[in-house]
């Protein structure tokens, strides 16, 4: 069977992962644990667990590493697998541990848990109208009930064990506000925030996996899209003090809270911002970096570039102390309206060029750079008159050259991978296609993707012959000269802007009510039935994405 293909469900995730690696390296670890037991040494010793992931980490990759490649926890790099003792911190451009040692943090982004995102679990629209829909049919109790036990079992310490197994060393974790305070009850935090929080950062902590904390919502919306859950098409977050304020205030709180924890890497003040006038953006970074210094003067900020986290060159030449400078690079050719990805040596070089535009500030201030999420989504039926298995491997490929291009920097490139787990479209992990959750909700995710009503990587050849004419009569009746006049255009063409309006929010929110009537009369156990459906080992692992990662994750550079 082809990794690229759809293959069958794995019932036991880490069996499955583990019988990839090599029986010399596990048949090592177990006669290690043998002679410890005989040494009346016990095995269940959490450091000691550690350090045997951490050889077993290294027999794992031993097989795999390229010429000049280097191991993890020998020099000077250090991969996370062995339990953080001190505090991360900049140094020029490179980040390192309380030694000195340099680490370089490969990881992913766990999209859709403490932020869930339509095309990550299947619903449409924004978060809270989700939430909103389920408890008018289901009620309160059963809805608050059906997204608890989602939570608890999208992400567990097996799953912290699993990308620990891949030799990743990282999470970034998108946290969305509404967990910590309520819009009616602005500025008094809710415990309940916390304690999702630190169920997963704890799962991490056990295996060796620095945590990024990072605020992917903000009170009224810091970009313009679906995933920072405002429900409109405006950041009404830089047009308010009162919003901003209540960021500070939440910050403060979960710098108090986290402060001396050596497995939180640092804390993410906003996920792509895109604030209009350039401004208002430079004045809450500095104003949020004192905010959370006055608390927790140790722990490093990933600094967001504005307009979806591209653009650094209303930036001050001089770098927040001890700041990580965060860009995001998604190629287009990763998706299904951006054309292929052949290696032609002409898209090699946009993909450089691409990325040196966004980092060019980093390199000028000498500070580390963070590529806080990229990577292409993936198909599972013809797509552009190309086979799946033909889009995918376009796809891996892209993939391979963009870490090739993170590789050859002449600094560090730290990143993480967009997303973790989903419904098959993007995930390193993704819910079976024969899961109750799947097999209720497939004909309501056909409709919405039919019908193009989720941006991310959406094909609109269905709805073109609707859509196009209508487009063509909104570019007659504004002025030319307008049509790139609201921001963030150029990046959005006037076409994408009444998407997003039209598309994206008012048709999903109505379609987001027919969804939420799947769940119609659905029991207690029904539901923890369709929740579990996100359960590692009820899910199925992308090998051939796993492959790729775990092959990067071992190298530091390509140019020593």
């Amino acid at each position: 069977m082809s990794p690229l293909a759809n293959s069958g469900p794995s019932r036991n995730v880490g069996l499955s992962v583990r019988s990839e690696l090599s029986y010399d390296r596990r048949s090592f670890v177990l006669q290690l644990k043998g002679i410890l037991k005989t040494l009346h040494v016990s095995t269940s010793n959490s450091r000691l667990q550690n350090h045997l992931l951490f050889f077993e980490n290294i027999f794992c990759t031993l097989g795999t590493m390229a010429p000049g490649a280097i191991v993890p926890g020998v020099s000077s790099f250090r991969i996370g697998q062995l339990q953080a003792k001190s505090i991360l911190r900049t140094s020029g451009p490179s980040i390192v541990d309380g030694d000195g040692r340099r680490v370089i943090l490969k990881g992913v982004g766990l999209g859709g848990h403490l932020n869930l995102e339509n095309f990550i679990t299947g619903f449409t629209g924004h978060e809270h109208e989700h939430r909103e829909a389920l408890g008018a049919v289901l009620g309160k109790a059963k809805a608050d009930f059906y997204f608890d036990r989602l939570l608890d079992y999208f992400f567990t310490e097996r799953d912290a064990e699993f990308l620990a197994s891949l030799g990743l060393n990282s999470i970034r974790i998108p946290i969305n506000y509404r967990h910590f305070e309520d819009d009616m009850n602005p500025g008094v935090i809710k415990p309940e925030g916390f304690r999702l929080l630190d169920r997963v950062i704890d799962a991490c902590a056990k295996h060796g996996l620095y945590v990024i904390i990072d605020l992917h919502t903000a009170p009224g919306g810091q970009n313009q899209d679906w995933h920072c859950d405002s429900g409109i098409t405006k950041a009404l977050f830089w047009k308010f003090k009162h919003f901003q304020d209540r960021v500070v205030n939440l910050w403060v709180e979960i710098a108090k809270h986290y402060r001396g924890n050596p497995t939180v890497a640092g804390y993410n003040p906003l996920n792509e911002p895109a604030d209009p006038e350039h401004t208002n953006l430079v004045a809450f970074y500095n104003r949020i970096e004192k905010a959370i210094r006055s608390v927790d003067p140790d722990h490093m900020l990933f600094i967001d570039g504005n307009t979806y986290s591209m653009d650094f060159t209303h930036f001050p030449e001089e770098p927040l102390p001890n700041a990580v400078y965060a860009c995001h690079d998604y190629a287009s050719y990763g998706f299904p309206r951006g054309g292929t990805y052949t290696g032609t040596a002409e898209q090699k070089a946009k993909l450089r060029s691409s990325f040196e535009r966004k980092v060019k500030f980093m390199r000028a201030a000498n500070v580390p750079i963070y590529n806080g999420e990229f990577g292409p989504v993936y198909a599972s039926a013809e797509e552009n008159g190309m086979s799946a298995q033909e889009v995918n491997e376009c796809r891996i490929a892209l993939l391979r050259e963009q870490l090739s291009v993170y590789r050859e920097s002449e600094t560090d490139v730290h990143w993480s991978i967009w997303t973790y787990k989903d419904i098959n479209y993007q995930g390193m992990v993704y819910t079976d296609v024969t899961s109750p959750y799947m097999k209720l909700l497939e004909p309501f995710i056909q409709k919405k993707k039919d019908l193009s009503a989720d941006f991310w990587g959406s094909n609109d050849d269905k709805v073109k012959h609707v859509f196009e004419p209508f487009f063509e009569a909104i570019k007659e009746w504004v002025p030319k000269h307008l049509h790139n006049k609201k921001y963030p255009s150029p990046l959005w063409t006037i076409e994408r802007q009444f998407e997003r309006v039209i598309r994206e929010t008012l048709l999903s929110e109505y379609l987001g009510l027919e969804m939420a009537e799947y769940f119609m009369d659905k029991s207690e156990d029904e539901l923890d039935e369709l929740a579990a459906s996100f359960k590692l080992e009820n899910c199925r692992v992308r090998d051939s994405l796993n492959a790729v990662l775990r092959e990067d994750a071992v190298v530091l550079r390509t140019k020593a």
